[in-house]
């Protein structure tokens, strides 16, 4: 009698997972369109992701020092974790995907990063032991052939520098994958909330102190677009789809979290449609359709 009642509501809290997962993934992958919209400006890299990490820290510091009151002190071996899963995960990887970007085009940065889940996948297996199911792999292929038909014609894009722009966004995939492994075995243990902040906090101060070594102060006074952007960047690209993903990654787990941001493509192709003109072909539509086919296959694994 109490299994019955039991595993309705294991269900709907995988769903729920799932389902959060999927719009922090849909709100992560406007960054990209942002940035194009931010480079048109002449704004570079570096500025670009100071502006991003600077409007975020304010909300990640209320938050940090919140759950420093409430939580117990953290062990050395938990703060060294936390300074390396900063600098993997929103530095580190930020900073090469934003690089990559002034090179390729939003779709191409969209299907490389979306190797993640592969990465993240094979990692699971082979350090981690996990067992990756039937289903996994099945969601996984057919939303990579969704994703390849999504992008296809992106791949005819570029100038001499599409090989080094591909090359830093596929870094950029590895350090997220690195961070998403080590964060799904931290979180267990100091709860969402507190890692995201923290681990924020660390990224922030790094992106901000790069800016002043590599840059003049004098970049940071830009047109009035930049900074409206850089904080739709900083609230809607960076703040939420991070809690969003944080919490689906307590709820599911790392590698069905990275799996569900698979639907991230496909809201880029729409978006970049929409405020970059971009042109949307039948291919693409039916990329769309795997896609979402293997969103509905990742929502039928057992839990």
């Amino acid at each position: 009698m109490h299994t019955k009642h039991t595993l309705p509501y294991a269900r709907r809290q995988y769903l729920y997972g799932l389902a959060i997962a999927i719009a922090g993934a849909i709100l992560f992958s406007t960054k990209a369109i942002v940035a194009k919209l931010i480079y048109r400006y002449n704004v570079d890299a570096v500025t670009l992701i100071t502006f991003r990490m600077a409007f975020s820290l304010p909300i990640f510091a209320s938050v940090a020092v919140w759950q420093m009151r409430a939580a117990s002190v953290l062990s050395n071996a938990d703060r060294w974790r936390l300074i390396v899963l900063g600098l993997m995960g929103y530095y580190l990887s930020s900073f090469l995907d934003f690089l990559g970007l002034q090179y390729i085009t939003a779709g191409l940065e969209r299907l490389i990063l979306f190797l993640t889940p592969s990465f993240v996948l094979l990692m699971s297996a082979f350090f981690l032991k996990r067992k990756v199911s039937l289903l996994e792999w099945a969601a996984l292929t057919v939303s990579y052939l969704g994703i390849v038909l999504v992008f296809l014609h992106d791949l005819q894009f570029g100038g001499a520098n599409v090989l080094l722009g591909s090359a830093l966004v596929l870094g950029a995939a590895v350090s997220y994958a690195i961070y998403l492994i080590q964060s799904g075995q931290l979180v267990q243990r100091l709860g969402s909330l507190r890692l995201v902040s923290y681990a924020m906090c660390v990224s922030s101060a790094a992106c901000i102190g790069q800016f002043f070594v590599l840059r003049p102060a004098a970049m940071l006074i830009q047109p009035a677009p930049v900074y409206w952007l850089s904080i739709i960047n900083a609230l809607f690209c960076t703040v939420l789809p991070v809690f969003m993903t944080m919490i689906a990654v307590q709820r599911i787990g790392a590698a069905t979290a990275s799996q569900a941001g698979m639907i991230g493509p496909v809201s880029t192709l729409f978006l970049g449609a929409f405020f970059l003109a971009e042109p949307i072909t039948a291919w693409q539509l039916a990329g769309t359709a795997l896609v979402m086919g293997g969103m509905y296959l990742l929502s039928m694994k057992k839990t």
